[in-house]
């Protein structure tokens, strides 16, 4: 199958063989896709080579055989956001998440969105841990597990003063005040739950309340394998309170 003037974002490339590249892009007609771009080292290849960076928004044709397709040409769209430090990590996090949880050859088009909107947001330097939950709370619906944030999975609404754990099958569960401290910092606040799902950004005890419980949900749907970002994060201290 021929794709023409498809677009989408490179989210990650690797050597194949010899003189070629294994680009994996998440585009707007066709989910996530594996390109094969070859003699991408040959001098005369220079703009191609540089329009297969990740982040790089592009517009290429492909020829669609099985698993993978076959590079025909791409050109750069805008310029890739340029990102150093928590940010860099930030953008890493982003596309090993999607490169994951998403499925080959599936369009996604809330995830496309969604993508495109938190390139932007670390371009524009926001807040990353906002950032990132929004984009974590996106990426759930727009792969269709994501749930209700304003009622617990009973159905009740949620409480503003209450901690809830999250349940990647269930959704919010609320956390009985005589658990112990420890179960409790794996708990998101009420408050927190109510302004992510009305996308207002909380204060920052209760935007920190988030980060475990979304992790708890994106593990289950990653299996036992966890994320090479979450283990760079850890050892940098990064990531993990609100910017």
């Amino acid at each position: 199958m021929r794709i023409e003037g498809e677009t989408g974002f490179v989210l990650h490339t690797r050597p194949w063989r010899e003189t070629s590249l294994l680009v994996e892009v998440l585009s707007v007609g066709h989910g996530r896709l594996g390109l094969i771009a070859r003699g991408v080292h040959s001098p005369r290849r220079q703009v191609l080579r540089a329009a297969l960076q990740p982040l790089q928004y592009i517009r290429f044709d492909a020829v669609l055989a099985g698993e993978l397709a076959q590079l025909r040409a791409a050109e750069a769209l805008d310029a890739a956001p340029v990102l150093a430090g928590d940010a860099l990590l930030a953008a890493f996090y982003l596309n090993e998440l999607v490169l994951r949880l998403a499925p080959r050859q599936d369009p996604l088009p809330e995830l496309d969105a969604a993508y495109a909107r938190t390139r932007e947001r670390l371009r524009a330097g926001e807040p990353l841990a906002w950032t990132l939950r929004r984009f974590e709370r996106d990426l759930l619906d727009g792969l269709g597990v994501g749930f209700e944030l304003q009622c617990d999975g009973d159905g009740e609404t949620i409480d503003p003063a209450a901690r809830y754990l999250l349940d990647a099958e269930h959704g919010p569960r609320r956390l009985l005040s005589d658990r112990g401290q420890g179960e409790r910092s794996g708990a998101a606040t009420g408050r927190a739950l109510l302004a992510l799902a009305a996308d207002t950004q909380p204060d920052s005890a209760d935007l920190a309340s988030l980060r475990l419980p979304l992790r708890a949900v994106l593990a289950h749907h990653l299996g036992p394998r966890g994320l090479k970002s979450w283990e760079m994060a850890a050892s940098l201290g990064r990531l993990a309170r609100p910017r």
